[in-house]
């Protein structure tokens, strides 16, 4: 935060959207959408693609505001 203000790096919103999807994935395996073997399957693929995405994300605009 600067000023009071958020950050608008996409980088910043990784954790809010794993949780979120995480969430999903539990959920339609709580509802029976899809199975808890697929659900066992999906969120490790998940954070690793997020996870990709991370390492090959470039430099913060939040260090090139300061």
């Amino acid at each position: 935060m600067m000023n009071g203000e958020m950050c608008g790096c996409p980088h910043h919103k990784i954790v809010p959207l794993v949780i979120v999807l995480i969430g999903v994935v539990f959920l339609l395996g709580a509802l029976n959408v899809i199975t808890m073997a697929t659900v066992g399957m999906l969120w490790p693929i998940g954070l690793i693609i997020i996870g990709g995405m991370k390492l090959t994300s470039g430099m913060c605009a939040c260090d090139r505001k300061k």
